[in-house]
């Protein structure tokens, strides 16, 4: 049986004066010459009487619309209270008809306007059915975003006016993004259940994807073979942190996995690999293509910055640039952004580009909201961060590879491989990462503690003890870890890599025994 609108009934719902309207919602002033009218924002009265009395007249069809709907949405205040009473009273278990919402619009004076009480009766009483309550539903949903976007317009528009010195077009700009994709999500029903047989099938493809990929990875590969192995990929919606002391190579880790992972996807013509977008809050955008030149043409990073690269040098140079120039790798090296910040250029790249993996560089350089108790507490703002980055993965369903820095507290052990306790400045970073991850290269502390002869000590202990820290700086040269100390689906342990610390680069290690052994 098809719905009757209740705007057919003209002596049920005596239509509004443009006076009373200018009561319940501002208008827009057009002016047009010498003359001037009023512009009425969008708005559908008729289909929220009629969303109004078919709720009441069938609670459940609440359950349809609850997802999306919210009072706000409707063009008149007074149906902005019945629709929040109906769902307040639906809630508690209770019905919510003319007769039990009676006593709590007995004294509301904008419903007195327009019929006091038994306004309440007329919506239920007009309803034929209850079968178009969901495009009712949409249709206020819809008028109500054309509403925001005309404000949104208008602020726009008011705050270019305005000159500021704590504000500059490019605030201006990202403040207008994230508004935008906020009102593109508050109607969005993303979350709910799902059955077991969704879930399973999910599971099923990603297991395929898995065993029909080179590296038998599910996630993201980084073109490190042990780590692949041991993470199974970087995965969406995983929050992956990368943690280590100045001068580990964390950096270089980084921007090693970022290029590995945008390179296979431009050469399996998107089977593999992701696009990645790559946030450097420290290095500027040449010097991370700098690293990366000198890593993919064999020329020392350091023999470029002086200019003592010779001609064959050059040549291997601008060839790699160009194959480079096909890598769907993005890097943005504005300084101090903040997370609501990464979040927006991070949505703005996936629209445009596509987007499979986000790397931050590093998490203690960006800003919280601004909020001034986040600022005057640096754990908070560090939690925010990481809440935030954790989000996005979510959002975006990529995986997100941050970057951490590490106490000092490492430097002062025996043992200075990092432990979790290590991380610093908030114990949320190891609550919101899926995956903690170190960089430690032991040479590095090697060739900087030579061994001192102690008192007392015979000549013969002496280079006894020399030889052996010697015999274990060669052992341990070019060797780097890669320490997974968390990770929640799936073991933890140390993975070995090669470290060439001329090109800077990490590589799979190079065995000496086989498989077998």
């Amino acid at each position: 049986m098809k719905k009757v609108s209740p705007a057919n009934s003209q002596d049920d719902f005596p239509p509004i004066s443009h006076d009373e309207m200018a009561d319940f919602a501002p208008v827009y002033e057009e002016e047009t010459g010498q003359d001037s009218h009023y512009r009425e924002l969008p708005n559908n009265i008729e289909a929220e009487q009629g969303l109004l009395g078919a709720l009441m007249a069938d609670n459940r069809q609440l359950e349809g619309i609850s997802d999306f709907l919210r009072d706000r949405h409707f063009f008149l205040p007074a149906h902005q209270r019945i629709f929040e009473a109906i769902n307040i009273l639906v809630e508690r278990g209770q019905s919510a008809t003319p007769v039990t919402l009676k006593g709590y619009f007995e004294k509301d004076e904008e419903l007195e306007q327009i019929g006091g009480t038994s306004y309440l009766a007329k919506l239920a009483g007009s309803v034929v059915s209850v079968i178009n309550t969901l495009d009712y539903a949409r249709n206020i949903y819809e008028l109500f975003m054309k509403r925001e976007l005309i404000a949104l317009g208008q602020d726009v528009v008011n705050e270019s006016y305005v000159q500021s010195l704590d504000s500059d077009v490019n605030n201006t700009i990202e403040r207008t993004e994230k508004r935008l994709f906020e009102l593109a999500e508050q109607g969005e029903a993303k979350g709910g259940f799902q059955t077991l047989r969704e879930s399973v099938m999910t599971a099923l493809q990603i297991a395929e994807k898995a065993y029909q990929t080179e590296g038998h990875v599910s996630g993201v590969s980084v073109g490190l073979t042990d780590i692949d192995n041991k993470l199974g990929g970087m995965h969406g919606s995983d929050l992956i942190i990368l943690a280590g002391r100045p001068s580990m190579g964390k950096t270089a880790l980084a921007v090693n996995m970022a290029f590995n992972a945008a390179k296979k996807y431009a050469q399996t013509g998107g089977k593999e690999g992701a696009p990645v977008a790559f946030f450097s809050l420290e290095m500027s955008a040449d010097q991370l293509a700098a690293r990366i030149l000198a890593d993919q043409a064999n020329v020392s990073g350091d023999t470029i910055r002086k200019g003592t690269f010779t001609e064959e040098d050059f040549r291997r140079f601008a060839q790699a640039a160009n194959e480079l120039a096909q890598v769907p790798l993005y890097i943005d090296d504005t300084p101090a952004l903040s997370i609501g910040a990464v979040r927006t250029r991070a949505r703005r790249l996936k629209r445009q580009h596509g987007l499979g993996m986000l790397v931050v560089d590093y998490l203690q350089l960006l800003r919280g909201s601004g909020s001034q108790q986040s600022q005057q507490n640096r754990v908070l703002e560090v939690s925010e961060i990481t809440r935030g980055l954790k989000a996005i993965a979510k959002e975006l369903e990529i995986p997100v590879l941050a970057l951490s820095q590490l106490s000092r507290g490492v430097e002062q052990r025996e043992d200075k491989r990092p432990m979790l306790s290590d991380l610093r400045e908030s114990g949320s970073i190891e609550q919101d990462a899926d995956v903690v991850m170190f960089v430690y290269r032991e040479e590095y502390y090697l060739a900087r503690e030579e061994p001192a002869r102690r008192p007392a000590e015979s000549e013969e202990k002496f280079q006894e003890r020399l030889q052996q820290h010697f015999e274990r700086l060669q052992e341990r040269a070019n060797v780097a870890e890669a320490v997974i100390a968390k990770q929640r689906h799936g073991p933890i342990g140390i993975v070995e890599m090669h470290f060439d610390p001329q090109y800077i680069r990490f590589s799979d290690l190079a065995r000496k025994y086989s498989d077998n052994d």
